[in-house]
């Protein structure tokens, strides 16, 4: 198998998880709730989204994993405490993904 193939290949199976990860209603829910980028003012902490989106924290920390691993958000410690933004590569990435089926 060729190199670009096996590459191709990876990038597929991981639009495939990030695809899974986007198939949850509340995941979409927390992805518009979210900054594109981490500053103060537009922070979102898990207690903030939790109280946005009526669910428990424990319950939006497993949502806000499962997005953080599939590369759809990430987080820093910043302003007293761990804030989430979204990843818009990510999401652009996808989008070309799936245009390009």
């Amino acid at each position: 198998m060729a190199a670009t193939e096996t590459n191709q290949d990876l990038n597929l199976d991981e639009r495939a998880k990030q695809l899974w990860a986007l198939g949850d209603p509340v995941r979409l829910q927390i992805l518009k709730i979210l900054p594109d980028e981490p500053t103060c003012a537009t922070a979102c902490n898990v207690s903030t989204i939790a109280e946005r989106i009526g669910l428990s924290q424990p319950a939006t920390s497993h949502h806000l994993r499962v997005l953080r691993q599939a590369g759809l958000i990430t987080n820093k410690k910043m302003c007293r405490d761990m804030i989430y933004w979204v990843r818009r590569d990510s999401l652009n990435a996808i989008a070309h993904t799936i245009q390009s089926l």
